[in-house]
């Protein structure tokens, strides 16, 4: 028996950080997101993950303001406003930890990215089945096309080749 978890956004984030000025972060968090996990038989192995995130969604808290203006540019979201995941495979190696490769898909270019996945578990909260993951990858900004360059005083270059990505993930049966 197949069950569809679905996300529930406002339980979830994403955090976006890319280095900065070579020592620092800059991130934002969003929290506008669609997707489901389909779980066969209740087992992990091989689930079929899928979301969307809506990076254009501007954040109502003033201190994020600053964040959202720079990942509205890197990610040029006036153009390519989603970015969107769809799993190819789930390899569970035990109750915590898990690979998860897919399709990830920034500014309309497709790439296979591989995440670590940790499920951190099942509750039920007044009368419904919530699940857990939180889920963490790197990958190459030049590998789509996020070229968003520039110097430092020092001629050093301000933003890092390599992007974090960190997703707390809440799923309701």
């Amino acid at each position: 028996m197949k069950t569809k978890w679905t996300i529930d956004s406002s339980q979830s984030d994403v955090l976006i950080k890319n280095r900065h000025s070579t020592i620092a972060f800059m991130d934002g968090t969003i929290n506008k997101f669609t997707g489901h996990v389909d779980i066969e038989d209740n087992e992990l192995e091989d689930a079929s993950i899928e979301f969307a995130l809506d990076v254009n969604n501007k954040p109502t808290k003033l201190d994020q303001i600053d964040s959202y203006l720079k990942l509205n540019d890197f990610f040029n979201t006036n153009e390519y406003p989603v970015i969107s995941f769809k799993s190819t495979s789930f390899q569970k190696v035990n109750r915590n930890i898990n690979f998860l490769k897919g399709n990830l898909t920034i500014r309309n270019i497709t790439k296979v990215v591989e995440l670590d996945a940790a499920f951190i578990g099942i509750n039920t909260e007044n009368g419904v089945q919530k699940a857990a993951f939180e889920i963490i990858g790197k990958i190459n900004r030049k590998d789509f096309d996020l070229p968003f360059n520039s110097y430092t005083q020092t001629g050093g270059l301000a933003k890092g080749q390599d992007i974090n990505l960190i997703a707390n993930l809440e799923f309701t049966a």
